[in-house]
């Protein structure tokens, strides 16, 4: 079967075959450190399970509106303006199958072939992919440790060209749980406001889970004159342990939303009925488990911190939000294993980890920045103590 050119060019997902791997390993019986899949350990709370219940009782199993309910977003917009500082109304609201199908189809609806996106590696493993895909070309401004892997002014000015169509930002950060500011924002907005054929898209799926001292922002509160090029993404799959529910939502001006519904109808149509329902009780109903959820995180964030900087090869900067750490582990290349192999980039690295230490991690190559890892801390204390400790013993076999 011949397959198009723009499928050949896409790569498959880093993190879906890591996943996927573990899974017919534990198929086979072998227990597996899986700390590779981005989800929350957390159940579903009961009241969204009940809603969904209600629903599909109450014979809400039909067609929807193909960009989501009315009583959804009206309820999406109501949380971007209290929460957010986001001025929108339900017609600047699409609903999709997750954050991931909104963030495609806004891609696929604006970007023309050889038009340019900024990526800002360490990046989501599918923002690449997905540009590929709409026919564009993902240009990288390469981030390091030292600045946080946040982008600064100076380089987003440097990198705009006349082909530049979309920069995305992605705060708090998968991989690196980097958080931007208030300030950092109106920061890349002064640029941006220079160079009018720029839109910013801004996937917010990780919001409530920020630590220590820092606040989330988005760039729709931050620099309202950006709205009519400004999509913010979010979801509930992260916040609210709904991952398997499949609903995402975006905020943005009415001819792009209205772009994105019409591509929607022509593909997936309607969101899963259920899942609305489910999805509108999580957004009006009680938070207070969100804080208790987030200090767990916190406190899993501090135990594996101090359980990486006990070992040899190993270091990350303390993630500011999310529930990664992308640890470098440049210090383990040149080194050789038991058997003799040489552990010459990140992947055999992972690859290492999971053969001998049962420790499933995703190679930084993935997220565009090799010589690192992604490590998931959304797991039980239990298995993350266990995890690292296996680790190290991993890494002190190595010659």
């Amino acid at each position: 079967m011949q397959l198009s050119n723009r499928i050949r060019q896409a790569g498959a997902s880093g993190t879906v075959k890591v996943s996927q791997t573990v899974r017919e390993l534990e198929s086979r019986g072998k227990e597996v450190f899986e700390l590779a899949t981005g989800e929350p350990d957390f159940d579903t709370p009961d009241y969204v399970k009940k809603a969904a219940h209600d629903a599909a009782l109450r014979g809400e199993t039909r067609y929807t509106e193909v960009g989501g309910t009315a009583q959804l977003r009206d309820a999406i917009a109501s949380k971007l303006r209290s929460e957010n500082g986001v001025q929108c109304e339900p017609g600047n609201i699409v609903v999709g199958t997750g954050a991931k199908q909104l963030i495609f189809n806004a891609l696929l609806a604006t970007v023309n072939r050889g038009d340019e996106v900024l990526v800002v590696p360490p990046y989501w493993v599918s923002y690449p992919e997905i540009v590929r895909i709409s026919e564009g070309r993902p240009l990288a401004i390469n981030c390091t440790a030292g600045s946080g892997f946040k982008l600064t002014a100076t380089q987003l000015d440097n990198h705009i060209t006349s082909r530049t169509r979309w920069l995305i930002l992605n705060s708090p950060c998968n991989p690196t749980g980097a958080v931007y500011s208030e300030a950092e924002l109106r920061d890349l907005a002064e640029v941006l406001r220079s160079y009018p054929d720029v839109a910013v898209m801004c996937d917010d799926v990780y919001e409530k889970i920020v630590f220590d001292s820092h606040r989330f922002a988005t760039m729709a509160g931050v620099a309202p004159d950006l709205d009519d090029r400004t999509l913010t993404v979010n979801g509930v799959s992260k916040a609210f342990a709904m991952t398997g529910w499949r609903i995402g939502y975006a905020s943005g001006p009415t001819d792009l939303i209205a772009a994105m519904v019409k591509l929607q109808g022509q593909s997936t149509t309607n969101p899963s009925s259920i899942s609305q329902a489910a999805a509108l009780a999580a957004l009006t109903g009680p938070r207070g488990f969100l804080e208790e959820w987030r200090l767990t995180y916190q406190r899993r964030r501090d135990l594996v911190g101090d359980r990486l900087s006990e070992i040899p090869g190993l270091s990350a900067i303390l993630p500011e939000g999310a529930f990664y750490f992308f640890v470098d582990c440049k210090g383990l290349l040149g080194r050789k294993t038991p058997d003799g192999r040489i552990l010459e980039t990140d992947r055999i690295v992972c690859e290492f980890l999971l053969d001998t230490a049962c420790v499933a991690v995703v190679p930084g190559s993935a997220f565009g920045c090799p010589g690192h890892f992604r490590l998931c801390f959304a797991k039980s204390d239990e298995m993350l103590d266990r995890a690292c400790a296996s680790i190290l013993v991993a890494i002190n076999s190595l010659e």
